[in-house]
């Protein structure tokens, strides 16, 4: 620890050996060694002493509409990575869609990337898109540095990003299969949904009903086939129905390169409190039942799901109407996922390290990132959140930093402060007080 210019010290550091008493040394943003709590802390070197509150590393959020350029009134890089800095979260993931352009060619990327330089608060990767006519643009966004490629399977809701029937689902798939690149799909089954019935109106229940289990299932065993012919990677976006895991372990256990998300909503919000007319709780796929949730958490327990992020899909709140059929579906959940997430893991026995290993490690780790981010451990990025674990407070949508400030989580009370966020060990927020923007561009590493 000679050379170190910062030492954190906490007597609950979460690493990946487990939880412990430790000091954490950092030089040049990068941790150098995580060390006993009382060794020495060396001459010039700094000393930032969190006490029993707990040092965790920086969320990793894969999943994350920024809407900039384009539709910048419904949310920016300034503001959403300001939301994901007040929530611990240190590195983020920007969807294609929901921009103009949307990131489906090398050149939309370039712009991208040149509107976000110089906003970002914490560090931001990109997906690219997958349509039915940009096949040739996919090893080019490869190249450029994307994570992978987001491709729906039912209408996406904006018109300039349409999805992908079977036959070119297969198209995309072995374009991208040829670079070892990663597809992530938004599965719902058009079909299952435009049988479903469409009632419209306020009524949470009739929206639950249009958007059915048997849409997300079938989309999912048809991607499920489609990767094991052509032994593809895949990711499945959102999951919300209990009902596909069955399938999900079946093609894990044979071998399928397929990994899973969920959602905080989805693991934290039942369709049984949804107030008719409230479409701040819309989103697609939809929140389901209370028994429904139950499922899902055991799927995180046993590895079925492997993580968790927000899709965070802001609007503005015009958009959010109280019809549940023309509402904008998306829930803006970055701040707030952390402890939204820690309050229910702890009630269901879980601990902080569970929610390490979906929210950070594992997120890391599907993007490519786990050589810098996700762990407390000697040569990763000193990223890091400091949370006081037992205290609370509630959600109070003035305080939100992302631009519209519209939850479903206002008036809950939940477990988790973050206390201060950390990006390659400097000190990016703290009580509410942030500093310039000095996140990076990231690009895939090959």
């Amino acid at each position: 620890m000679s050379d170190a210019e910062l030492v954190l010290r906490s007597t609950r550091v979460i690493t990946p050996e487990g939880t412990r008493a430790a000091s954490v040394s950092v030089s040049a943003g990068t941790i150098t060694a995580v060390l006993p709590y009382d060794a020495p802390v060396p001459a010039g070197a700094r000393l930032e002493d969190f006490g029993d509150d707990v040092l965790l590393p920086g969320l990793v959020d894969t999943h994350v509409h920024v809407n900039d350029p384009g539709r910048t009134e419904w949310e920016g890089f300034w503001t959403a990575t300001r939301a994901a800095a007040a929530g611990g979260i240190t590195t983020l993931v920007d969807m294609p869609l929901n921009s103009l352009p949307p990131t489906t060619t090398a050149d939309n990327l370039r712009v991208k990337r040149e509107v976000a330089a110089g906003k970002a608060h914490v560090d931001v990767g990109f997906w690219g898109g997958a349509l039915p006519d940009n096949v040739k643009d996919l090893r080019p966004l490869h190249d450029a540095g994307v994570f992978g490629f987001k491709a729906f399977l039912s209408p996406s809701g904006v018109d300039e990003f349409p999805h992908l029937d079977q036959e070119q689902l297969a198209r995309s798939l072995a374009e991208i299969t040829s670079f070892d690149g990663l597809l992530i799909v938004h599965a719902e089954d058009p079909h299952h949904l435009a049988a479903a019935p469409q009632h419209g109106g306020p009524k949470y229940a009739d929206f639950l009903a249009s958007r059915p289990r048997d849409a997300e299932d079938t989309a999912i065993a048809q991607l499920i086939a489609q990767a094991k012919r052509l032994h593809a990677r895949v990711h499945v976006l959102h999951l919300s129905s209990s009902d596909a895991l069955p399938l999900i372990a079946e093609a894990k256990r044979d071998g399928v390169r397929l990994t899973v998300e969920t959602c905080p909503h989805y693991l934290t919000l039942t369709a049984e409190e949804v107030p008719d007319g409230a479409s701040e709780f819309k989103c697609c796929p939809p929140i389901r039942e209370s028994a429904n949730q139950d499922l899902l958490w055991q799927a995180l327990a046993d590895g079925t799901i492997d993580c968790v992020v927000t899709d965070h899909s802001p609007s503005t709140a015009d958009l959010k109407t109280a019809d549940f059929a023309t509402a904008w579906g998306g829930i803006s959940g970055l701040q707030l996922s952390l402890p939204a997430v820690w309050t229910e893991a702890r009630r269901r026995g879980h601990g902080l390290e569970d929610v390490v290993r979906w929210m950070s490690a594992r997120t890391a780790a599907l993007v490519g990132l786990d050589h810098r981010k996700g762990a407390i451990a000697a040569g990763r990025d000193a990223d890091f959140a400091v949370l006081a674990p037992d205290e609370t407070f509630t959600v109070d949508p003035a305080v939100l930093q992302h631009r519209n400030r519209v939850t479903a989580y206002a008036g809950k009370t939940l477990y988790g402060v973050v206390r201060s966020t950390w990006l390659r060990g400097e000190r990016i927020v703290a009580d509410g007080a942030f500093t310039a923007p000095e996140g990076r561009l990231l690009t895939r590493t090959p």
